[in-house]
């Protein structure tokens, strides 16, 4: 069954905000086994919503419209919707005493939110979410058209809870899909080990996605029963996830925060982090997984030189012969956050994310890390481009990456180049 998605929002066209609830939407209608047809943004124009709405319907099954139902003058949601049907736009009376109710107003008297409670005539009312925006249906030819309200958080609810209630089961879910997500591996040779899998799966296509530093690799069967799919996605993933190795760091929707959770929780071990030009990121990206201080014990932002030395220990002596950038300082970074810390492991990062900053011997993008255990500590350099913004990510993705190959025991048990 074929559905349509119109985001509505002059804010989205104009690039000032980035559509969440097209890709959301599309998302949860996939997963009840409709084939979108379109996925569409219009300005906040009341004829030229009118024209999608009457455009989108007409090769469409089911369309879903979010944005533009408010209270505001260029929310024109409603009264397009109305004129696609040729209809009015009414009052809806239960809404509008709702509605005052939920405001605290006299359910009889006029209030600034009673249009809220318009809607176009003969429509369903679905439900009215916490920020006061119904949701209705209405029928536009043999097309059942959807309209959820524009805030991210309503039009989750909405899709999660209305749509789900309405439209689950309405389409017949066929093939499958399974997504493996890659760090650490170039695009060109994940293209390469792909097609090799590719040549031997002739019903699986698959889909690269980056997502810097990431990159996802969506296995796909498009026209086949559900049980058929799975299969055939199982047997490619697995041999897709052969070729790659430790490229391959979870799947489906597993952060690569949680995957590192993950193998720490596998050994049994726990984690501090010390971090610098990072700011805090790399915690950021350990707690927001559930469990984290299962093993994460510390993280230390110690941007400051002084903090590095009176919270991690670092010598003074070592900052002004060495620099807070340098292999000597994560060195003593790491095994300060390991001592104080009394964690297995500590991953420690130090660099300049520009855009200032720089030297001719260091230039922006250049950043060290340690990692510290029992054996002693492990440093390296390497060399980043991009902005600030991507010279941190790419720092927060290596240090965990270096935890996490210490917990596939890749690692040196001991280190004879520092084992101080």
């Amino acid at each position: 069954m074929v559905a349509a998605i119109l985001s509505i929002g002059t804010e989205l066209t104009r690039g000032e905000v980035v559509d969440r609830n097209g890709p959301l939407l599309a998302s949860r209608l996939t997963a009840m086994g409709f084939e979108i047809s379109g996925l569409c943004c219009v300005d906040d124009d009341l004829e030229r919503i009118a024209a999608a709405v009457a455009h989108l319907a007409r090769g469409a099954k089911v369309l879903v419209t979010t944005g533009g139902t408010g209270a505001a003058s260029d929310d024109h949601t409603i009264a397009a919707v109305a004129r696609a049907l040729g209809v009015s736009v009414v009052s809806h009376e239960s809404t509008l005493h709702d509605l005052r109710r939920r405001a605290g107003a006299d359910p009889d008297a006029a209030h600034p939110l009673d249009r809220r409670a318009e809607v176009p005539e003969g429509a369903e009312i679905l439900s009215v979410s916490d920020d006061l925006a119904p949701t209705f249906r209405v029928t536009l030819n043999d097309c059942a058209v959807y309209v959820l309200p524009g805030t991210p958080d309503a039009a989750e609810r909405a899709a999660d809870e209305v749509l789900a209630r309405h439209l689950l089961g309405a389409a017949s879910p066929r093939g499958a899909t399974r997504v493996l997500r890659t760090y650490g591996v170039d695009e060109a040779t994940l293209v390469e080990k792909v097609r090799g899998v590719e040549a031997r799966f002739e019903d699986v296509s698959f889909a690269l996605r980056p997502v810097h530093p990431e990159v996802d690799v969506r296995v796909i069967v498009r026209d086949a029963p559900p049980s058929a799919a799975r299969v055939r996605v199982d047997a490619a993933a697995s041999e897709l996830r052969a070729a790659l190795g430790d490229a391959v760091f979870g799947e489906d929707d597993e952060t690569f925060a949680a995957a590192v959770g993950r193998g720490l929780r596998a050994r049994g071990y726990t984690l501090a982090v010390a971090e610098s030009c990072t700011g805090g990121l790399i915690g950021a990206m350990l707690t927001a997984v559930p469990g984290s201080s299962d093993y994460l014990l510390l993280d230390a932002v110690t941007y400051a030189n002084a903090a590095k030395e009176r919270v991690l220990g670092v010598e003074p002596e070592l900052l002004r012969g060495h620099g807070a950038v340098s292999m000597e300082c994560v060195r003593a970074m790491a095994r300060g956050a390991r001592r104080v810390s009394g964690a297995d492991i500590a991953v420690s990062v130090s660099g300049v994310a520009g855009p200032t900053g720089g030297s001719a011997e260091r230039p922006v993008g250049t950043v060290y890390f340690a990692l510290a255990t029992e054996g002693g500590v492990e440093a390296v350099e390497r060399r980043f481009s991009g902005d600030r913004a991507a010279v941190q990510r790419q720092a927060a993705y290596l240090a965990l990456e270096m935890v996490r190959a210490q917990c596939r025991g890749r690692l040196p048990a001991r280190l004879p180049a520092d084992c101080g």
